[in-house]
């Protein structure tokens, strides 16, 4: 028996036992994470260069890729230096700072693609309002609202975890410090206040969805009677891709933190905190990037004048 005083640090939960496939498991880690920075960084330039891309759908665009950028450096460096080192220890502030940052990012994340379903729900089904709506005072007080929501959230959720006291030891079955995993460590009926803001959090979080939900479904009735097929095209180019991103957002997280602890596996547990952790910040600029023509074309400008400059 120990409580949450005398815990120092946490073992997190290792890739693998040998010592070779811990350091292939830094290696493909460590390839994931550049990849996410070095897109997210061309991403966030681009935006910023082209005058062009100075609207409300690009500027969400732009917030949404610095928190990919944040959130996914708030777990990945981590689990590769431990992977390098061969080492599972986390330090108790640690911790506690990594899971702030980490639900920081995240529910910030969530929050900003509501307002980007919003963005386009406007664009597209009162085009003739859109300037008012989502003017520059506008689209600020809504990603200042994301960003304040995650803040907001992260801060109830830390302070209502590290206040519980620890009883069954230090080993986290999970490559971060992730809630869930943390409770599991509790004294028994302590944690239930935290169960309790949980299940607030996953309401809310539904709402949005099904806020999300609602605008799609007046955004492709709209689209549908657009009479250009290049019309739908661009249409759809831009809506389809921010849904799919938000389905596998919300699905992964409510079973990570929803599931019954008999359906709990280490196996299991790693795959779904990946799906929503490191997938959905190294996809989302290939996703967003390959169906948004204008796009595509600035970051080609973008790349092709860093060439020249090289040569």
């Amino acid at each position: 028996m120990s409580n949450s005083s005398s815990i120092t640090e946490f073992l997190l939960l290792a890739f693998a036992d040998t010592r070779e496939l811990q350091l292939l498991t830094f290696w493909l880690l460590l390839g994931i994470y550049l990849a996410a920075l070095l897109a997210n960084s061309l991403i966030i330039s681009a935006i910023a260069c082209d005058h062009r891309l100075h609207n409300p759908m690009y500027f969400f665009l732009l917030n949404l890729a610095l928190i990919d950028l944040a959130s996914i450096s708030t777990t990945l460096p981590k689990a590769m230096a431990n992977s390098l080192w061969d080492t599972r220890a986390i330090s108790y502030p640690e911790c506690a700072a990594q899971v702030f940052f980490f639900l920081f990012f995240i529910s910030t994340e969530y929050a900003l693609l509501t307002v980007m379903a919003y963005d386009r729900y406007v664009a597209i089904c009162k085009p003739l309002h859109y300037g008012i709506l989502l003017g520059t005072r506008a689209r600020v007080h809504m990603a200042a609202a994301a960003w304040g929501t995650g803040f907001l959230t992260a801060l109830l959720h830390t302070a209502n975890v590290f206040s519980v006291p620890i009883c069954h030891g230090k080993a986290l079955d999970q490559f971060f410090c992730e809630i869930p995993h943390i409770l599991k460590l509790s004294c028994s009926n302590y944690y239930l206040g935290e169960v309790g803001l949980i299940m607030a959090t996953v309401c809310l979080d539904l709402g949005c969805f099904i806020f999300n939900l609602l605008s799609y479904v007046q955004i492709f009735r709209a689209v549908l009677r657009i009479p250009s097929e290049q019309g739908r095209h661009k249409a759809f180019s831009t809506c389809l891709p921010h849904l799919a991103v938000i389905s596998l957002f919300l699905s992964t997280a409510i079973v990570a933190y929803l599931k019954p602890l008999s359906f709990s596996s280490p196996a299991l547990d790693l795959v779904v905190s990946f799906l929503y952790l490191v997938v959905p910040p190294a996809l989302n600029p290939l996703i967003y990037s390959m169906r948004n023509q204008e796009l595509k074309d600035t970051l080609k400008k973008l790349i092709l004048s860093a060439v020249s400059q090289q040569q």
